[in-house]
């Protein structure tokens, strides 16, 4: 196949177009009509990847399950899946503190800068939880809202929101995978214990679904070329607001802090996922990048690694060799649980907050909650884009000081700023766990083959 019909150098090929248009657009004051005519493109096809997200997360998650008829295999494989997500994970946010406590962005800061931010979170002294009304921005009201029904549900909050009491519901949010996840889970068990005769049309069915659902897949990628071109485009010029210098001026402002988390991100791809797959698995680096490219480019793109999953799962089936059973089974768990880009950018950013606002900087002992409450946090953080945010402020309340002249929200609002694209980078590191968690979970079972093509 010449290099050109390639998917990976097509997405490439999209993105830089779509940067060098968004960079012309905001030069021209194009950016009302790439709003209008050029970014609904890529938000249709961001649309029909969520859409189709949902039916291939019940399909695989079923038929994978069903497919493996010992309880015994079952629960190693999800005990295998399970403990390398949780592990990444946590040792994802343990690099986010390293790096932000060595590079300590925050004081990169000018003290007259400090002072500015640091007044304006007095003005609203004495109240520790975020005051959205007052410091009036509807995004921060949005996410404040999605916060607070996370902190008042309890410790256990994950274990409850996991359990629908209606399914329809589940499955029409995709903010709700976890429950669409677990219920999957339930009937690919329960459809084990039926007998073989009456089990056998009905997992005849959910395969057949599950070719018609990859199908669609098939014939939505054919626009991701253009799709990541108007995604691209449209950050660009949505961030330059009509001129490109404001772009610069951002950077400028949080440049240490961008630094340090994509720096953060780099060491967990590079040290502890290569790694990984250099140490328990035969593929190499070379194999797994080739294979992958699509979907982490897809994956930056689009800033939702659900959105991304039916690619995930193709690219690690058809190009990684990983079987059927193993992807249907890990994949959809971990773009529902395993957000280690995500939990290593919530680390940096709570500690960058805190150098900002605070004199006296997070002790050792927050640092170990922050640890702890950020791998919860990211188990059950939405699949989307901009979830990390509502997560970052329940772990930001859990954190701050009660005694604390100031609260967090002005040096919220400041890296909120930036977050767009810090989302894209996190995302395209949390697709590229869940596909070195499948290829080693795949290979422990023996079900790592050498791929047709």
């Amino acid at each position: 196949m010449a290099w050109y019909r390639q998917l990976h150098w097509q997405i490439l090929i999209g993105m830089a177009l779509g940067a060098l248009y968004g960079v012309v657009a905001a030069q021209q004051g194009w950016g009302q009509f790439t709003t209008h005519w050029i970014a609904p493109v890529g938000k249709i096809f961001v649309n029909l990847l969520k859409l189709i997200a949902v039916p291939l997360v019940i399909t695989s998650l079923v038929c994978g399950v069903a497919s493996l008829s010992d309880y015994k295999k079952l629960s190693r494989m999800g005990g295998k899946t399970i403990a390398f997500y949780l592990a990444t994970t946590a040792v994802a946010v343990t690099i986010g503190l390293l790096m932000v406590n060595v590079i300590k962005p925050g004081d990169k800061m000018s003290k007259k800068q400090k002072a500015k931010y640091q007044e304006q979170g007095k003005k609203v002294a004495g109240e520790v939880n975020f005051s959205a009304d007052k410091m009036g921005t509807d995004k921060l009201k949005e996410n404040v809202k999605n916060a607070n029904k996370a902190k008042e549900s309890g410790p256990l909050a994950p274990l409850i929101n996991m359990v629908p009491d209606n399914f329809m519901s589940s499955a029409s949010d995709n903010k709700k995978m976890l429950q669409v996840v677990f219920v999957s889970l339930l009937i690919g068990i329960a459809l084990v214990q039926v007998p073989a005769d009456k089990r056998k049309p009905v997992f005849a069915l959910f395969q057949g679904l599950q070719e018609v659902v990859i199908r669609v897949v098939f014939i939505i990628m054919l626009i991701a070329p253009a799709a990541v071109f108007a995604l691209i485009a449209d950050t660009i010029t949505t961030m330059a607001k009509d001129d490109p210098a404001n772009i610069f001026n951002l950077f400028k402002t949080l440049g240490w802090y961008c630094l340090c988390v994509v720096a953060g991100l780099l060491v967990h791809l590079c040290v502890v996922y290569l790694g990984l797959l250099k140490i328990l698995t035969p593929m190499s680096l070379k194999q797994f990048f080739n294979g992958m490219g699509p979907a982490q480019l897809l994956a930056f793109s689009s800033s939702s690694s659900g959105a991304t999953l039916p690619v995930t799962m193709k690219r690690c089936e058809e190009k990684l060799g990983i079987s059927k059973e193993t992807s249907s089974f890990v994949l959809p768990l971990g773009a529902t649980i395993n957000m280690d880009g995500t939990a290593l950018y919530q680390a940096i950013a709570t500690v960058f907050i805190g150098q900002v606002m605070l004199d006296v900087p997070f002790s050792f002992a927050t640092q170990v909650n922050i640890v702890l409450l950020t791998v919860l946090a990211s188990i059950g953080t939405a699949a989307v884009p901009g979830a990390g945010m509502v997560m970052l402020i329940v772990i930001l309340e859990g954190v701050w000081p009660a005694n604390a002249a100031v609260t967090p929200v002005p040096a919220f609002l400041l890296i909120l700023s930036v977050d767009r694209i810090l989302d894209m980078c996190r995302t395209a590191v949390n697709v590229t766990g869940d596909a070195t968690v499948a290829t080693i979970v795949a290979h422990s079972e023996k079900q790592l083959d050498k791929p047709a093509g």
